[in-house]
């Protein structure tokens, strides 16, 4: 198992640094093939068992979802679980990679489940992504009932990038006094602030595969259709003005994050001032709907119970720890779970084929599961 793990870790160094060589080199001559070489990679995962499970492809307003209802029969309407992939806007399906998590053995069986297969970008820019999952959400919420779903009882979740869509969801709804409340939502190892790359996760693991620092910059770049030749002057934190710095340090502050985390390595980065160039590029970087942790606190203090799950081997790993720290100062229950051997993406590959498994995503998944089982005991 242990050789297994080894050439499956160094296969990902592999395609990951090639990605990012290929996409620098090619770019330059506009030729832009990353996210057509990634999907055709995702599609060739097998999808998991369904066999327990009734499973309808819908669409609606463009929305590609898929309804996943338990066979056993229920006494009473059940939970509902809207999910969103992650992927970074860009890559992802309802029907291979994201379906085939261990996560929803559990909650499937307790719940009736809709995955939306959002448009991707770069052919559908951002917000898309967000809108997409925002109107879906919406739509099951008035439709519940008629999918056996009490809608008081809906759960947002998202893993990574899909972390960051759920967690924009949720604030996007809570002045909706025409719908219901959000349950709770799950937030798996979220990209939540687009503000410091330099935070102590950042600096122990900038060259930690799968998701590497200037990757995770360069995605966002991606995403957002911004010229990847902004990546060192965000690294620097250029793109930040004064202004902004002066409100954000509140809830990015170092010092926020406890000092258990920096026992790693942590050095304070050299301030720099900003360059208007690069704050106007990266406009789209520090609104609520890319990065959650910058929204205000008569939002923050309005969102529903949150369960949040950091990794210690994962550049996002502060992101969570901050949210959490912001959330509980506004008076939201907090769940954490930290994975203390745990990297990015590590539940999503818990278990592969029967023959890979990783103790900490398996540890996440009993995690999730717990909370799921409280959750339904809460509302007994």
């Amino acid at each position: 198992i242990l050789c297994y793990k080894m050439c499956f870790t160094l296969l990902c160094i592999l395609f990951g640094f090639f990605l990012y060589i290929q996409e620098l080199i090619l770019e330059k001559f506009g030729i832009y093939v990353d996210h057509h070489i990634i999907r055709l990679a995702l599609n060739l995962v097998p999808s998991g068992d369904t066999s327990k499970l009734f499973v309808k492809d819908l669409t609606f307003e463009k929305i590609n979802v898929r309804i996943y209802q338990p066979k056993v029969p229920s006494a009473g309407l059940r939970r509902g679980v809207v999910y969103c992939h992650g992927g970074t806007g860009r890559f992802g399906s309802i029907s291979k990679k994201f379906n085939r998590k261990g996560i929803w053995t559990y909650v499937n069986l307790e719940a009736v489940k809709r995955t939306m297969e959002y448009r991707l970008a770069p052919e559908h820019p951002f917000p898309t992504q967000f809108d997409d999952c925002l109107a879906a959400t919406i739509h099951f919420m008035r439709t519940a009932e008629d999918y056996g779903v009490d809608p008081t009882r809906l759960i947002v979740c998202g893993d990574s990038s899909g972390g960051t869509i759920a967690a924009a969801v949720c604030q996007a709804l809570v002045n909706r006094t025409d719908l219901p409340r959000v349950r709770a939502q799950i937030l798996i190892y979220p990209f939540l602030q687009a503000v410091d790359f330099n935070l102590p996760s950042y600096q122990q693991n900038h060259a930690m595969p799968p998701l590497l620092r200037k990757w995770t910059i360069y995605l966002g770049l991606r995403y957002l259709n911004i010229d990847v030749s902004a990546i060192d002057g965000l690294l620097e934190g250029i793109h930040i003005r004064e202004d902004l710095r002066e409100k954000y340090s509140k809830w990015l502050s170092p010092d926020n994050i406890q000092d258990e985390f920096k026992i790693r390595g942590y050095e304070p980065p050299k301030l720099l001032p900003c360059v208007e160039e690069y704050s106007t590029k990266a406009q789209g970087f520090l609104t609520p709907t890319f990065s959650p942790l910058l929204a205000e606190d008569d939002v923050i203090c309005q969102l529903p119970e949150c369960f949040i799950l950091t990794c210690e081997h994962d550049v996002l790993r502060d992101d969570g720890l901050l949210y959490k720290k912001r959330l509980e100062d506004n008076g939201v229950e907090v769940t954490w779970c930290h994975l203390k051997d745990g990297f990015h993406g590590v539940l999503a590959i818990a278990r592969m084929y029967r023959i890979i498994s990783f103790e900490a995503g398996l540890r996440g998944i009993d995690t999730i599961m717990y909370i799921c089982w409280r959750l339904n005991q809460n509302e007994s």
